[in-house]
This record gives C-alpha cells, structure tokens and sequence, in this order.
C-alpha cells in the first residue's frame, strides 16, 4: 500500500467509494496525491470535482454504472448553481430502472428556465421545456421526471426501438396510457411527433424484455399473424408461461438472448429446468422456436425460421 492509498484508507470511511474534490482536500489529499491515486488505478475521475474507488466502479454491471452515473453527478453538483433541474431523458429511465438499449452515456437533465451549463461539464446533456405539474416525481432524494414524462422525452428524441424498449417496460411498471395518448396530443407539432406516435401505438406492457419487445415488433413488420404474448400452456409438469404462441398452429416462440445485452444470465439451474420446460411442451404437441439476439437482425433468416414453424 503506498502513503496516499494508507492516507486514502485513514481519512475516510472504508464503505465510502465516491469523493468530492473538496472531500479529498479536506482529508488532507492535495491535487498531487489525487493525480497518483488515479495513475496507480486507486481513484478513477468520473467527472469534474467527483472521484470512485476504481474497485468499486470495475465490479458494477453496465446498468449499475449507468444509475451511478446519474446519482454521482448529482453528487458532484450539489453546491453548484445547476442545481435547479430534474433528471429527465435516458438518465431518468435508468433511475426509473427502465431497460435501455443502444443509447448514449450522457447524464440529461431538464430546466424549465434557459439552461445553465454552469457545473454541468461535458458529460451532461441540458434540456429546455416546460415541467407541468404531475411531470416531477422524487426517487429518494432526487428529483427525476414521472415515468409518463420520461417516455415522452425518450420517445421524442430517441429512434423509434430504443424509445418502444423503453414504453413497454414504462407501461408495464405502472405508466398510464391515456396520460401518454393526451401528453402526445398536445405535442401536435413538436420534434419527434411521429416516432412517439407510433411508439405509443404499438407499446405494449405484455413484453418483459428488450428482445421480446424487438421481437413482437419484427413479427408485426414482416406482417405475420401477430401470436398471443405471455400465454399459459399446460404440459405434464404444469403450467408454463410462454413468450409468444400461435394456438391454432401449436408454435411457440421463445426469445433467448438475454444475456448478451443486459445483466442477466442464466444459472446451470435454470438452464436444466428450461430445457425440461421444452421437452414437455414439446411432448404437448407444440413446436419450440427459439431466436437470439442476432437473429433479429437478419431479417430474411428470421422470417424464414419462423414461416418454417408455421409451416
């Protein structure tokens, strides 16, 4: 351990990971020491005036860093004049524990007023709009934009998946249709109109994850005969809750890639006891139809497998 990792180590707290500037010099750190912190790996800069345990960052999921993005920018502007907007955007989805998917690092906030840039930096998107009541909701102490508000913005500057991902999952936490239909009525001839149309006209809250939702609208593109989400089969091992089927064909179609964008994986476990689940629908006379993520984007491939099952 070298001196400024003991000093580090004597002045504060183990359990405490993200440092203010004026923290560190507080505690006796200079801005030589912070500078050796960060080149021997100890400390990593995050943004202006904020330092992380490198550790402590390195073990944190993609999602994790994303959320830690957003509270430790609030953090590091806690005495600053920026302080006057809200979370909104992507940075409120990832509050809001909303599925993102392919879209940028930057911290977005809102200010009602001609944005401030003043503590902000780079990293940090500023957005001018109006905040109407009902917009503003508290996730413990900070201040982020109402789900309904937040697939508005998305939807209003995202393409139009990235923003669909986003709905579906906002609808199924709790997120209100008819608040979205009428927000989208008043927004007649705003920037971004058209894809928050037709985000809001095919959202759907049945889908539980980013690649269900890609998929169900892959299958509406193609055209294909849309199939029943989240159906419940009964098979000699019990009820079984399937992504998509298509009853009068006896198809079922499961998406599988999870893992490869998001934080999930599947224990040995759970592995073991899907590929029973299979068998036995299977032995119910259903075709089993697997995709992952990359069969979504071979469009031709995709249709063909499924127009296969279908026979």
């Amino acid at each position: 351990m070298s001196p400024d990792q003991a000093h580090l180590a004597a002045a504060f707290p183990a359990g405490k990971v993200a440092y203010r500037t004026a923290q560190l010099r507080e505690g006796g750190l200079g801005p030589r020491a912070v500078r050796r912190l960060v080149e021997d790996g100890t400390l990593l800069r995050l943004r202006p005036g904020c330092y992380v345990r490198s550790a402590w960052w390195n073990r944190l999921s993609d999602d994790g860093r994303r959320r830690n993005r957003v509270l430790l920018h609030g953090f590091a502007t806690l005495t600053t004049s920026a302080r006057g907007y809200v979370y909104s955007h992507t940075s409120a989805a990832s509050l809001h524990g909303l599925y993102l998917w392919h879209v940028d690092e930057l911290v977005h906030v809102t200010q009602e007023s001609k944005p401030s840039r003043a503590g902000c930096g780079k990293d940090t998107a500023v957005h001018t709009r109006a905040l109407a009541e009902g917009d503003v909701v508290e996730l413990g102490r900070t201040k982020v934009t109402s789900l309904e508000r937040t697939v508005i913005d998305c939807a209003l500057t995202l393409p139009y998946k990235q923003a669909l991902i986003i709905a579906d999952h906002a609808l199924r936490l709790g997120a209100s249709l008819p608040k979205l239909l009428a927000a989208a009525g008043r927004l007649a001839s705003h920037r971004g109109i058209r894809t928050l149309r037709r985000v809001l006209r095919f959202a759907d809250p049945r889908s539980e994850s980013p690649g269900e939702t890609l998929t169900r609208d892959l299958l509406r593109e193609l055209l294909f005969e849309m199939p029943e989400l989240q159906l419940w089969i009964t098979t000699r091992l019990g009820r079984h809750r399937v992504d998509f089927a298509w009853v009068k064909r006896r198809v079922v179609l499961e998406f599988d890639g999870k893992g490869k964008y998001f934080d999930y994986r599947p224990t040995d476990e759970a592995i073991y006891r899907e590929r029973k689940r299979e068998v036995a629908l299977i032995e119910s006379g259903w075709t089993v139809l697997r995709i992952e993520w990359r069969d979504l984007f071979d469009e031709a491939a995709f249709k063909a497998r499924v127009l296969a099952a279908l026979g």
